[in-house]
């Protein structure tokens, strides 16, 4: 089981909960679990692009991605990236 913590954004669409625990297998799965899922994922099932995850404090791109494998206590938390100009 992992543990998904939203920033409270994200928290706030999801009824106000920022802690989800979770049975997946891998980042994605988790991710598509979420209330929120659509508002993480984009229209072809892929992270949005100022959505940032880390998985116990390692960033998800370098564990593989959506495809990154979870096998159980890990915390995963969502950052929304600041972005402008």
């Amino acid at each position: 089981m992992a543990v998904v913590l939203l920033p409270s954004i994200l928290a706030a669409e999801a009824g106000g909960q920022n802690r989800f625990e979770l049975d997946a297998a891998t980042v994605g799965d988790a991710l598509r679990a979420l209330p929120v899922s659509n508002l993480v994922l984009d229209e072809r099932g892929e992270l949005r692009r100022l959505v940032n995850v880390y998985v116990d404090g390692v960033d998800a791109r370098d564990r593989g991605g959506l495809d990154a494998p979870l096998a159980g206590g890990e915390t995963v938390r969502l950052v929304g990236a600041i972005a402008g100009g």
